[in-house]
């Protein structure tokens, strides 16, 4: 964890180093979200990518802060392992965004803080991250060529950021040498202007699926890292201006609510979003407006939905990989290797909603037989 300078910058600033920092979280963006894309064939990522730009600079203009705004990483994962459709990542947004509003607005996340073991949510993180590599290794088969050069770019962009103040950009620059492989070989698509986006209404059954499939797998995700870890890490940052937990659910329920109808991913914000920001010099919301208008770029570029086929699927196989490690390194933070395995295990044998229920139970039945044990 970065450790705070004890100062506190005031108001909005643009600078080099709050447009370095602007693009410290691109590298779990993307890949979530063209990955989606490509599996999905029923959405439009430009609406993606709008969405997501215009919440990135309402968050910088309303906390200050560079708090970020990331795709939903289980939502995600689950939707890429198994190709499900837009109503059901409609209703799952829907669904997730009523609660987590409802939670805010009635102080309801220090509860549910305290009553989810955190060995379940790393055996989440570690169930998503199985999933996402089961996932990637598809891509990496059928394309190695690209997906070796991508994963070389990464491996050196990550020691390099590592070790000096150098962002990592490798997710973007491995984007666009897909994309001008693509070009030279297939040539340049056709310009359109972005759609409007058309309200997508889902039905009963979409509400099921996104219910059980998608919502209950993410829900204690977003409470552990894209809430209360994220507001324990502003008051670590910026001891004066932190952000309470509350208000962070409540911003994750409007976005949700209002975007996800339109087109939209279901959208949270994250602890390990806002390191990387800072890491790399972000310290107002300058860096959230800057980072808006990079999407925004994207947001217009992949408008004709024959650029998804330029990017060769061995950048997807790369990225995803990354993003895996990156969910998976935070599991091994378990107070439950027991707890944490049988939901990864389960995860990728019946699903992440069954291995959840069955996790809830045996990390509860544990603590009853320990309780039990000691005599309390």
């Amino acid at each position: 964890m970065t450790e705070s300078t004890g100062t506190e910058e005031k108001g909005i600033r643009i600078t080099l180093e709050e447009v370095a920092g602007a693009v410290g979280d691109f590298g779990t963006i993307f890949p979530i979200l063209l990955g989606v894309a490509i599996v999905c064939p029923d959405v439009n990522v430009s609406h993606f990518f709008l969405f997501l730009a215009a919440w990135f600079v309402i968050a910088g203009l309303y906390y200050r802060l560079p708090v970020p705004i990331e795709p939903m990483k289980a939502i995600g994962a689950i939707v890429i392992a198994e190709g499900l459709c837009a109503g059901e990542i409609v209703a799952s947004g829907l669904v997730v965004g009523a609660l987590f509003l409802l939670l805010g607005l009635v102080g309801g996340m220090t509860w549910l803080g305290e009553h989810i073991p955190k060995s379940v949510v790393r055996g989440v993180q570690a169930g998503l991250a199985l999933l996402l590599l089961r996932t990637s290794l598809g891509y990496i088969v059928a394309d190695a060529l690209f997906a070796a050069v991508s994963i070389g770019i990464i491996l050196v962009f990550f020691v390099l950021s590592q070790r000096t103040r150098i962002p990592d950009v490798s997710a973007l620059l491995v984007l666009l040498i897909g994309l001008a492989a693509g070009i030279a070989v297939q040539g340049m698509p056709p310009f359109r202007l972005m759609p409007l986006p058309v309200p997508v209404v889902p039905m009963p059954a979409d509400f099921l699926a996104g219910t059980w499939d998608l919502a209950l797998p993410q829900i204690p995700l977003t409470i552990a890292n894209a809430i209360l870890a994220t507001s324990l890490l502003t008051y670590d940052l910026f001891p004066k201006k932190g952000v309470d937990p509350d208000r962070l659910s409540r911003t994750i329920g409007a976005m949700n609510l209002v975007s996800t109808p339109l087109g939209g991913f279901p959208m949270c914000h994250g602890a390990g979003g806002l390191a990387a920001m800072y890491r790399f010099g972000a310290r107002t919301g300058g860096a959230n407006i800057v980072a808006g208008i990079f999407i925004l770029v994207f947001a217009v570029a992949f408008a004709p939905p024959e650029v998804l086929t330029l990017i060769p699927f061995g950048v997807f196989g790369a990225l995803l990989v990354f993003v895996a490690i990156e969910l998976g390194k935070h599991s091994v933070k378990t107070e439950s290797y027991l707890v944490t395995g049988v939901i990864a295990v389960l995860t990728l044998i019946v699903g992440l909603t069954f291995a959840f229920i069955v996790g809830m139970i045996v990390a509860y039945a544990m603590r009853w037989w320990e309780g039990r044990r000691s005599g309390t």
